[in-house]
């Protein structure tokens, strides 16, 4: 049982222990000496929605400790982005419904390098405290607070802890005469030094940004789309590396303003030419430890709280190879990819969340996984061991909520530890090549309503989704697939217009 749980048996609401929790009050002093260091006027309290969008309200700084103690309140449809379904009724929250308590964690506090006035915060969030059930109980619909909750109990259940480094591609677009985003900013060829030259003015900008924001920026590179560029980050805690995801979106779209250009996270917006993925990289250590990490600066000079440089490190990596082969991983490595390989089906309406999402695995000859299956260096599968020690998930995309794709790993890298299930022999051939002599290979979803189809029937990718989250996504996504094929296209036009007679 976990301790939150424990409190609330004991009389405690969770977000009384949350707020009364020990070093609490000394982070919350150590904040307001930094506000008034730093001269912060304002503060962005934040969370991020079942979708990734990141929601939250702003306060004056002078009132800093009351908002650290109270919160601050807010509909719990925000959750959903106060958004309708087909029928104009709100998604997963009527206007009847209470409001939710949003607690910011004075550890995340961060100044913003392009408004230095500005203080931003990531929240946890509760029932509110005079509900009459499970009042001030954390709030399921708080993916960033599930996964927190989920990793703890994953740590404390198999002494591991769960390492994601993620490669976030996406394109900088130009807009046209009507203002809407259109071509990419520069010419489609992969790794090309020239192109990414032409965006020199925009990757060194979100590259400073990130870096005063605390990501320790590794490598970088030019892909194949228009405009399409990969920065990345060096890996860690899987709920840090998240929070990360979330701030190198929020700076891009600051860049692309400053630029008068468009930082486009749409999964697949040409034909013709790859998406933008979001390669997931995992491995399971043994319990490390916090430590400083230098991005280029000393942390106490950086514009924001120590505990945002931090990376985790030590402990053994279990997805090291542990017998003579150099590339097969270890056995525990091998047991929690066998829950990840089981469960690839239903784990893809995470991983791949919008209609458009599809797109990208149709448009074949690009790289994008399709099967269900494992292996080496081997890109046509949706796992595959890219360097000894982690595990590369390739079927996710740009567009994926971050929070939720490491709790529904958990969930399944769970089943894998609990039923030591087995991932299979990998996969080194081409698996079209495989297929065309004889393997069968199970097909990863093709659809957004094949892939909730899969979920729907998934129980263990469920409980990734935990209390009133399945709920809440479930029913978000298959409204969104419900309009797209309620929705007359171009294509449907062309197509069937003048067919007859």
């Amino acid at each position: 049982m976990s301790n939150e749980h424990h409190n609330r048996d004991h009389g405690q609401m969770d977000i009384e222990s949350f707020v009364e929790e020990e070093g609490r009050a000394e982070k919350i002093k150590a904040v307001r000496e930094k506000i008034d260091a730093l001269g912060i006027e304002y503060l962005y309290l934040q969370f991020v929605s079942v979708t990734g969008k990141i929601m939250g309200k702003g306060i004056p700084a002078d009132h800093w400790e009351s908002v650290a103690k109270k919160g601050f309140q807010l509909v719990y449809g925000s959750t959903v982005n106060l958004f309708t379904n087909r029928a104009g009724d709100y998604l997963g929250y009527g206007p009847e419904a209470a409001e939710l308590v949003g607690i910011p964690e004075p550890e995340t506090f961060m100044q913003l390098p392009w408004a230095p006035e500005i203080g931003r915060m990531f929240c946890t969030l509760f029932r509110n405290r005079e509900e009459k059930v499970d009042p001030g109980a954390f709030l399921t619909a708080d993916c960033r607070g599930n996964l927190r909750r989920m990793h703890k109990e994953f740590t404390e259940k198999h002494g591991l802890q769960l390492r994601m480094g993620t490669e976030p591609e996406m394109m900088w677009l130009k807009y046209d005469e009507n203002g809407k985003p259109s071509e990419g900013y520069s010419k489609p060829y992969c790794y090309h030094i020239h192109q990414f030259e032409a965006l020199r003015p925009v990757s060194m900008q979100v590259i400073r940004y990130a870096r005063k924001m605390g990501l320790d920026m590794i490598q970088g590179d030019h892909e194949d789309a228009p405009g399409q560029l990969e920065l990345n980050w060096t890996f860690d805690d899987v709920l840090r590396n998240a929070d990360r995801l979330t701030t190198y979106r929020q700076l891009c779209a600051q860049v692309a303003r400053e630029n008068d250009i468009f930082a486009c996270f749409m999964t697949k917006p040409f034909m013709g030419v790859s998406a933008s993925g979001c390669h997931h990289n995992m491995s399971l250590w043994t319990a490390g430890e916090d430590v400083f990490r230098k991005t280029g600066n000393d942390p106490d000079n950086l514009p924001g709280m120590a505990e945002n440089y931090m990376y985790v490190s030590g402990g053994d990596n279990t997805f090291m190879p542990d017998t003579d082969d150099p590339q097969m991983p270890g056995k525990t490595g091998l047991k929690a990819i066998g829950g990840v390989v089981a469960h690839l089906q239903a784990l893809t309406a995470i991983g791949a969340s919008t209609v458009n999402s599809y797109r990208r695995l149709w448009d074949t000859g690009f790289w994008a996984p399709v099967f269900s299956d494992w292996g080496f260096q081997n890109r046509t599968t949706g796992l595959r061991v890219s360097a000894p020690g982690r595990f590369e998930y390739r079927s996710v995309d740009s567009m994926v909520n971050p929070y939720l794709m490491g709790s529904a790993l958990l969930a399944a890298m769970d089943d894998g530890l609990d039923n030591d299930l087995d991932p299979g022999k990998p996969e080194e051939r081409n698996i079209y090549e495989a297929m065309a002599q004889g393997k069968k290979v199970k097909k990863l979803p093709m659809s957004l309503g094949e892939a909730l189809v899969h979920l729907d029937n998934d129980e263990v990718v469920q409980k990734g989704l935990p209390g009133e989250m399945y709920r809440l996504y479930h029913e978000y996504k298959s409204d969104e697939w419900a309009r797209f094929m309620s929705t007359v296209t171009d294509w449907d036009k062309d197509t069937y217009m003048e067919c007859l007679p």
